[in-house]
C-alpha cells in the first residue's frame, strides 16, 4: 500500500486549527513534514508512502449521519497501517464522543486543547523509543 522511506514521515492534518504552528517542533525530533487542510487529500495521500506518525483534530460534526468526524475515515485506513501512529488534538466538550470513537479506532495518544508544545514533545519523543524497540 505505502512504501517507506529511510526519513520519518509526518503527517499534520489541520482542518480548523487554531493552535500554534507545531511545525518547527516536528521538524526538530527529525520528521519529514507533511500539512494537508483536507482529510480526503490526507488519506488519498498515504496511497504514496506510510506516514509514522499522523497528528489530527476531532472535530465532533453532529450533523453526519453515520459517523461523528472526519477523523473516523482517517482512523478506518490506518487500521490497516500497523507501524503508524495517531496523536489526536480534541476539545473537552466533545470528550464523550471521542472517547466512543476512541474505543472503536486505533488513537495512540489524545491531547486536549490547549495543546501546549512540551506535552506534544513528549508523546512524539515516547512514540519514537516505543518504535525503536520495535524495530530491536
Amino acid at each position: 500500500m505505502c512504501s517507506q522511506e529511510a526519513s520519518k514521515l509526518l503527517l499534520s492534518i489541520i482542518e480548523l486549527g487554531g493552535y500554534p504552528n507545531f511545525r518547527p517542533l516536528y521538524e526538530s525530533l527529525g520528521y519529514e513534514v507533511v500539512i494537508e487542510t483536507r482529510m480526503r487529500k490526507a488519506i488519498a495521500g498515504m496511497r504514496g508512502r506510510c506516514p509514522d506518525v499522523i497528528v489530527a483534530e476531532f472535530n465532533f460534526q453532529s450533523d453526519f449521519r453515520d459517523r461523528t468526524s472526519s477523523l473516523e475515515s482517517l482512523l478506518a485506513v490506518v487500521q490497516r497501517l500497523p507501524e503508524t501512529r495517531v496523536i489526536v488534538f480534541y476539545e473537552e466538550e466533545f470528550y464523550p464522543q471521542f472517547e466512543r470513537l476512541r474505543e472503536r479506532l486505533p488513537i495512540h495518544h489524545a491531547l486536549c486543547f490547549p495543546v501546549q508544545e512540551q506535552n506534544l514533545r513528549e508523546v512524539l519523543l515516547g512514540l519514537a523509543k516505543q518504535g525503536a524497540a520495535r524495530t530491536n
